[in-house]
């Protein structure tokens, strides 16, 4: 076991001197009142105190990762190690499909792993990032307690956990792990930071979502520390022949209702491109909200977007589900999935994506007599 980081190790003694580092702790965390510096503090005091008993620990993403989650997992695991000699290893279900994703695992070498159901089994300690075990998007098994739990996405319940650290106001996972490898004084190797500065501008939306200035000033640390030529690398990949032809369909289907922007792509390379499409649309000046399909091994795919600060995008897409935990998000970004089955005939589909297009659209109050037009044919 690697030995343990004297610096690291006296910031988790100082915070909770009653606290013996060698015994483990109990606690449940809800995060919105607890500020980025409260988490980052008690995910210190939690891996200080349980540093023997977590090794080895599984880190676990939600499904199909993006630059959050797995910069999250990066820089959890390499804390976790360094500072406290636990080991781990990183693994996701999905895969990772968008191609800036797959750039910044090659490129950041991040040692994530395709997740085998030995995993599981070999692991008794898991810790989920940018996701909850209660989520429908991860592979986490159901009824099996979490050890730690890092996330940004709001809940009606406390996320069954040891430690459960939920800040829905800190702009990305990852930024709670960020602040805590920040306090810890530990060293920030420049893969870990470009990482977790890829992170914070993705689901930041380039800051626009920084709602404290916390996050932001974490984002310059980390600036401070990355490879800007890995990270410019990372933003600007080669992308495929697909990538084109699924835009270029994304634009040509796409219907206006008012100033709902709607775009069922079918079939798609990776469920990242109904996100990243989702995203390029919502730039078209007259749209409000965004929304776009896309199928893949049997399911389902959706992601809305708005332009409306405050708009709770998630609830509004939890609403038009049918089953509310299949859908997620913030208050302008929204995605979730379900299954409809790979052998179903185009009509099934076809009937589940006008569902929820109605279900939308009813309620975003745009009346059901409204016409649609195509607003990039001439």
């Amino acid at each position: 076991m690697a030995s343990v980081n004297p610096e690291v190790a006296a910031v988790a003694r100082r915070a909770r001197p009653d606290l013996p580092l060698s015994r483990g702790r109990m606690t449940n965390s809800s995060g919105p009142q607890n500020g980025a510096a409260d988490c980052a503090q008690e995910l210190l005091n939690f891996l200080g105190a349980r540093r023997e008993s977590l090794s080895p620990l599984l880190i676990l993403t939600h499904d199909h990762p993006d630059p959050d989650a797995l910069a999250a997992a990066f820089a959890l695991g390499h804390l976790a190690q360094s500072g406290f000699g636990i080991a781990s290893t990183i693994a996701y279900g999905g895969e990772v499909g968008r191609t800036e994703n797959r750039a910044m695992v090659r490129l950041l070498r991040i040692p994530a792993h395709k997740l085998t159901p030995g995993m599981l089994r070999r692991h008794a300690n898991v810790a989920l990032v940018d996701t909850q075990p209660e989520f429908e998007n991860n592979p986490f098994p159901p009824h099996r307690r979490a050890t730690l739990v890092i996330d940004q996405h709001p809940s009606p319940t406390v996320p069954d956990a040891e430690l459960a650290l939920v800040d829905p106001h800190c702009g990305a996972s990852c930024a709670i792990v960020a602040a805590a490898l920040l306090r810890s004084g530990a060293a920030i190797p420049p893969r870990v930071a470009t990482a977790l500065a890829y992170g914070i501008l993705t689901d930041t939306q380039d800051l626009f979502r920084a709602e404290r200035p916390d996050v932001v000033e974490t984002y310059l640390h980390m600036l401070h520390h990355c490879d800007l030529r890995l990270l410019a690398r990372i933003q600007n990949p080669a992308r495929s022949r697909k990538f084109f032809t699924t835009l270029g369909k994304g634009i040509r289907d796409a219907l206006m209702y008012r100033r709902v922007l709607i775009s069922h792509l079918g079939p798609v390379e990776t469920p990242d491109l109904v996100s990243q499409i989702a995203d390029f649309l919502l730039a078209y000046r007259q749209t409000v909200w965004c929304f776009v399909t896309g199928r893949y091994k049997g399911r389902l795919h959706a992601s809305l977007r708005t332009s409306q600060l405050d708009a709770q995008a998630g609830e509004v897409l939890r609403a038009t589900f049918e089953l509310r935990q299949q859908a997620g998000g913030h208050d302008t970004i929204a995605g979730g999935s379900c299954r409809i089955g790979a052998a179903e005939p185009d009509e099934v589909w076809q009937a589940k994506e006008l569902a929820l297009q109605a279900r939308l659209l009813k309620r975003l109050r745009v009346p059901a007599t409204a016409e649609p037009r195509r607003p990039f044919l001439r």
